[in-house]
This record gives structure tokens, sequence and C-alpha cells, in this order.
């Protein structure tokens, strides 16, 4: 079995910023690259966001690169990855930042306007489903989160709003699968036309 393209050449490609992968994290994949980009249009201006189960941190660094004046915080619980986020905020203002070491929200003691999420929601009843490479290649503390893949999920709704700002939202990403596990939000779908992100208001 190959190692993944991306691993091999050190970086992917995410909303044209070129995201660091030397210490292994989830590859960013397209259906992420979708919400993000839609987020970012949405927004301009003196935001502050947390981008929690951060891993190589593409998200925040997309929001920071694109949106002039925003703030960002990360949320990573895996040491590794935390070197991996600072890799990839190198050419960042480090006041525009921080990295925070966080088990969902342990260690989060602030509010944000926006919250953006891409828990490990694969379940472990559809191991089969995920390619082998995957498997074998790719961090299972970003895939997987319990028998049926909410286990993650479940811990991040019911506190999220305790971290918002009035009038803020959350932005997480799901398994379209678990669209009808998901009791709260406004439901969105990626550009292949699956259920793939919901938004939770304060």
């Amino acid at each position: 079995m190959e190692l993944p393209e991306e691993y091999k050449r050190g970086f992917k490609d995410f909303l044209g910023i070129k995201i660091d992968l030397s210490k292994r994290p989830l590859i960013p994949r397209p259906e992420t690259e979708h919400w993000v980009k839609w987020f970012i249009a949405q927004n301009h201006g003196k935001i502050k966001c947390l981008d929690l189960f951060s891993g190589s941190g593409c998200v925040g660094v997309a929001v920071l690169k694109n949106i002039k004046d925003s703030i960002c915080h990360f949320g990573e619980i895996d040491n590794s990855f935390l070197e991996q986020i600072k890799i990839n905020c190198n050419d960042i203002d480090d006041s525009r930042y921080k990295i925070i070491k966080t088990d969902i929200f342990s260690n989060i003691n602030e509010k944000y306007d926006y919250i953006l999420a891409n828990p490990p929601y694969v379940a472990k009843n559809r191991i089969s489903e995920v390619g082998e490479d995957v498997i074998e290649y790719e961090p299972h503390i970003a895939l997987f989160s319990g028998e049926d893949g909410m286990k993650a999920i479940n811990k991040f709704i019911a506190e999220v709003k305790n971290y918002l700002n009035d009038g803020g939202y959350a932005i997480m990403e799901f398994d379209p699968q678990q669209k009808g596990e998901i009791k709260e939000g406004e439901f969105y779908k990626d550009q292949f036309g699956e259920y793939r992100f919901v938004i939770i208001r304060k």
C-alpha cells in the first residue's frame, strides 16, 4: 500500500494555501474546503474564531489569510498536530492567533463569534467503507469517534453555545449519514450534493 501523495509531497493545497503536512495530520478534504470557502465569503473584518479539532490548522489558517483583521484560536489535543499548526502559522502575525491544547472544550476559556469544527466522525462500525490507505496512514484520532461516530459530535453540540458570543454560530462538519442523529441546527450540502455541515446559532 502506497503512502498518500500529499504525505509524499509534504503539503496539500487548501483554498490556494500550501498546508504543510510533515507531522501527518489528517489530509484536508475538498468537502471541508467547500464550507470554509462559504464561511469566508460571509465574513470580513474583525471577527474572532475558534478552529476546533484543528489538525493541520487548514481551516483557521484559511480564515486568517482571507479575512483581514480576523483573529483565530486553534484547539487540538494531539501534541504533534499542535506543532503542525505552528508550522502552518509561521508567516502569520502571532498577535492574530493562539494555539491551545484541549480535549474539545476542556481548556477553552473564552467566547468566540464563530466556532469552526471538523470533529472525528467516522463510525467504527463503518470502517470497512474507509479506504485502506486512509486506515493505514492517516491519524485515527482525527477519523474515528465511537461505534457510531457521534461521540465527539454529541459532546461538541452539548457544550458549544457556552463558548459562542450572542448572535454567533458554530459550523460543524459531519458524515451525511449522521444527519438524522443531529437534532439541532440548519443543514447545508457540500459540492457533491451531500448534507455535510450544520450551523448552530446562539
